[in-house]
């Protein structure tokens, strides 16, 4: 089984992860892709110097960014991923990352902002959870608790 998890750098994207490691602890068989989306690259043209190098420089930079704290949780446990850093609105790209890498799951945290939206899905989630042609698990943040696991 080859499970994609969305990752941004945010605490509910790393529930996700954690979400993820608990599943192989538990003696699921699976690989991982780590994927983040970035802002389309013309927005970065508008503020940047026209050259196609640079601007895959910064959308890279920023993508890594947004990965690096999903990846040191995955290679502290010693778990292989691969990684995308994808361009363009977040939940299309999500699923195109998830089929082109033949992925089987998805899992990808909640986002709640403000009273009435915390009960809702994030609109990402909910795309997601929508139009992708497999199974989406989304991960409620528990801030400090969710990071304790029972051993």
């Amino acid at each position: 089984m080859k499970i994609l998890i969305a990752v941004d750098g945010s605490a509910p994207a790393l529930d996700a992860v954690r979400h993820a490691l608990q599943l192989l602890q538990s003696g699921l068989q699976a690989s991982f892709v780590l994927a983040t989306v970035q802002e389309p690259v013309y927005l970065y043209e508008r503020v940047l110097p026209p050259d196609a190098e640079v601007l895959e420089r910064v959308t890279g930079a920023v993508g890594g960014r947004a990965l690096a704290d999903a990846e040191a949780l995955l290679n502290a446990s010693g778990v292989p991923y691969e990684r995308e850093i994808a361009s363009g609105e977040p939940a299309p790209a999500l699923i195109d990352v998830a089929h082109r890498h033949g992925c089987d799951a998805i899992i990808m945290g909640a986002r709640g902002r403000g009273a009435l939206r915390s009960a809702l899905l994030g609109s990402v989630s909910q795309h997601v959870v929508q139009h992708a042609s497999v199974p989406v698990t989304i991960v409620k943040h528990g801030g400090a608790e969710s990071a304790h696991t029972d051993g």
